[in-house]
């Protein structure tokens, strides 16, 4: 993939650093994380979905964090002490190692709750629009329906 240098733009542009630096992380490779799958799906016009697996964590071992338009899925699992076991692991296929995966999200999108359900981790979000920002119709009064307007005179000079 192709890099980009963002830089001649900061220098012309005020306000728009939160938007460069987002391009600035897209741009950059993921590193290969790819652990835990996750997918991300629209359930209503202003309703979202993050499910991730995430088998073998418990709710004690997840947390979920919001702050400043960025979400933090954490799940770390406590060391197995070697007293008192009795078997011993041949083959291990089903990951438990410790994970940390970001969201960038949009502005007015807050994290609505959580859900843990067959190893599967639910975050359920909401854009919530503020009413200063939601499109608004105006109406479109007819010439003649005007009260208020007066015709101005004036002579000719």
């Amino acid at each position: 993939m192709r890099q980009y240098d963002f830089a001649p733009l900061y220098r012309s542009t005020v306000g728009f650093d939160r938007l460069f630096s987002m391009l600035d992380t897209l741009s950059q490779p993921d590193n290969g994380q790819a652990y835990p799958p996750y997918n991300i799906e629209r359930t209503g016009e202003n309703a979202y979905r993050i499910t991730m697996a995430v088998a073998g964590f418990s709710e004690t071992e997840l947390s979920i964090e919001s702050r400043e338009n960025t979400l933090t899925v954490k799940g770390e699992k406590p060391e197995d002490s070697a007293e008192g076991k009795t078997s011993e692991l041949l083959y291990r296929g089903i990951a438990g190692r410790a994970f940390e995966r970001r969201f960038q999200l949009a502005e007015h999108v807050e994290v609505k709750g959580a859900s843990l359900k067959n190893g599967l981790l639910h975050v359920d979000l909401v854009r919530i629009v503020p009413e200063a920002m939601k499109p608004r119709k105006i109406a479109i009064a007819a010439a003649g329906e005007n009260q208020n307007s007066r015709q101005i005179e004036a002579n000719a000079a």
